[in-house]
């Protein structure tokens, strides 16, 4: 006689506790996560892309409340201290370019400057230029770059070929003849407004090749895919399509390049003031600054050291925070 099958006893059988317990847990395993949750906890796990975000925040903040800081501080970045400048050489008394408590950074020879809030009102200059070239660079860029990948055709052939030309113009020359002939009062604007307008302008003009190549190849991949395709055949217009479908997914990538075209611009405006064509003294400039202290680089090392460390600070947090905002946005990325 073949032996009697047993049947499973109540101990093997789940109970319908731990089924509600294994199927709440199931859901919560395979709870979605929105595009921009998951880009930022992939930023979150960079490091350096987390500490140069805190310092151009910093940076930005610092910029805004110059005027309150200095008044704080009791220091005015256009007051002359003589009384703090050696009358024989010319360069500050005391050590390390006349650093003290009351002067952070120390005093600009010749005329004692403080230089603690020269370097806090010459990051207004340099951020503004930054960013609004930047913001003129991304509308410009943008908007021609996806009509050109779009519509293709001659549209494309006619906006690649301006694209071509610009990025082959010596744009630091053209920027040097335009600054030099500008006069001192236009649109409203008077002395060193005057240039700062015409610096976002031009840099942000010659720089939107730069972004609209990058969003003319992502809309000749995207103009391709299935919901482009279904937005079509439901009668879509080409500007719903243009606004409504790719421009949003050219969202990433734009804001990738803004954050490492800022740095980009930052620098030419250094490297503008350093040759004399951007803001016009007593307005403070870092790449001023740099160009002041030519003269001084061995009596007074200070005096260089600290608008050239203010420019690299600025720089790598700008680069450090753009690398780790494109690899947060990049599903392809190994981090």
């Amino acid at each position: 006689m073949t032996a009697p099958l047993h049947e499973p006893t109540a101990e093997a059988a789940p109970s319908a506790a731990e089924e509600a317990s294994v199927a709440n847990s199931g859901a919560k395993a395979v709870q979605g996560r929105s595009l921009g949750r998951i880009a930022w906890e992939r930023l979150k796990r960079d490091k350096l892309a987390l500490t140069g975000g805190v310092v151009v925040l910093a940076l930005v903040v610092i910029a805004l409340l110059a005027p309150v800081i200095t008044s704080l501080l009791g220091q005015d970045p256009n007051e002359y201290h003589e009384n703090l400048i050696d009358p024989l050489f010319g360069t500050p008394t005391g050590s390390l370019g006349g650093i003290s408590g009351d002067h952070l950074l120390g005093v600009e020879p010749v005329n004692g400057r403080d230089i603690f809030a020269r370097i806090l009102y010459g990051a207004r200059i340099s951020l503004l230029v930054g960013f609004l070239s930047a913001v003129v660079a991304v509308i410009l860029g943008t908007v021609l770059g996806i009509l050109a990948g779009f519509f293709g055709g001659w549209v494309d052939s006619l906006i690649s070929r301006v694209m071509d030309g610009l990025l082959a113009f010596p744009q630091l020359l053209f920027i040097i003849a335009l600054v030099s002939v500008m006069p001192n009062h236009m649109l409203g604007l008077t002395g060193s407004s005057v240039r700062v307008f015409v610096m976002i302008l031009v840099i942000g003009f010659f720089g939107w090749p730069y972004i609209g190549r990058v969003v003319r190849g992502q809309t000749l991949s995207l103009r391709e895919r299935e919901y482009v395709e279904a937005a079509r055949s439901l009668g879509a217009g080409r500007l719903y399509i243009l606004f409504k479908e790719l421009l949003p997914n050219l969202v990433a990538p734009i804001v990738v390049y803004t954050t490492m075209m800022i740095p980009t611009n930052i620098l030419t405006e250094a490297a503008l003031s350093f040759l004399g064509v951007g803001v016009k003294p007593p307005t403070a400039s870092w790449g001023q600054m740099l160009s002041s202290a030519i003269d001084y680089y061995e009596s007074d090392p200070m005096y260089m050291v600290v608008p050239g460390v203010a420019i690299f600070i600025t720089v790598l947090a700008f680069n450090l925070f753009g690398d780790g905002i494109r690899d947060a946005l990049d599903p392809k990325a190994s981090r």
